[in-house]
């Protein structure tokens, strides 16, 4: 009975109401930036757009260790890649301006696409070698311009709720521009809309914000950079719910 109202509610209330929210907050950001408020419009019209999808989906939402995040100071904030409600919940709670790096796949969805654009997203583009190398240069001169990005190192979501293991790229950005690392912990996506899921299911969503982690002094050869993955996501591993573990 609990999953039948949960597969009603999707379609009925969420699905509608949801995309109502993200054809107006598209149409928002696009217009706000081309008017030049790009450092208003890139954040919040799409922190109270995730805020309120995880509201409409009927899950609590608990944040820990907001006070790791120094005001105006420009992060790399990499973290574990469960569900789609990931960014939901890292872009509504995470209480600091951020741009995306998002699969070039995404830049194709309608209104969508457009908004992340104006807002300064980054589309990575992993077709060929040259095709990603721009991407990281895209990515880099957002860093210069002192925006904070979000990525999640796995590259993709996981399958099984468990994380794989992260990948350089993110590491070298913090590398070459200098910028300190925030690990972050994200519990619960992967109930509410895992990947291949179409149906909601209602459940606590958590995210736990870690101490930063200084690039300084960082030994920049591919075995560094893997230390430093290695070191971020044991760090992420240590407040997963023991379900994600292992």
């Amino acid at each position: 009975m609990k999953r039948l109202f949960y597969v009603l509610y999707t379609w009925i209330i969420f699905v509608p109401l949801f995309l109502v929210l993200t054809l107006l907050t598209a149409l928002t950001t696009i217009v706000g930036c081309m008017l030049g408020g790009e450092r208003i419009f890139s954040y919040y019209p799409g922190m109270i757009w995730s805020r309120l999808a995880c509201y409409l989906a009927l899950c609590p939402v608990k944040v820990r260790g907001r006070e790791h995040i120094r005001k105006g100071q420009s992060y790399i904030f990499a973290a574990n890649h469960q569900g789609a409600f990931d960014i939901f919940l890292i872009y509504g709670f995470l209480g600091a301006p951020i741009k995306w790096i998002m699969k070039a796949s995404l830049e194709k969805i309608p209104f969508v696409g457009a908004a992340c654009r104006a807002a300064g997203f980054i589309f990575v583009d992993n077709s060929s070698a040259k095709a990603a190398a721009r991407s990281v240069r895209q990515a880099e001169k957002s860093l210069r311009g002192g925006a904070s990005v979000a990525i999640f190192p796995e590259g993709s979501r996981t399958k099984t709720g468990k994380m794989r293991r992260f990948k350089r790229g993110a590491f070298q950005m913090a590398a070459d521009q200098h910028l300190p690392i925030i690990p972050i912990t994200l519990n619960g996506p992967f109930h509410v809309l895992s990947s291949g899921s179409l149906n909601l299911h209602s459940h606590r969503l958590e995210m736990v914000i870690h101490e930063e982690i200084s690039v300084e002094g960082l030994d920049t050869t591919p075995q560094g950079l893997q230390e430093v993955a290695d070191r971020t996501q044991q760090i992420i591993a240590q407040d997963l719910w023991p379900e994600f573990r292992g």
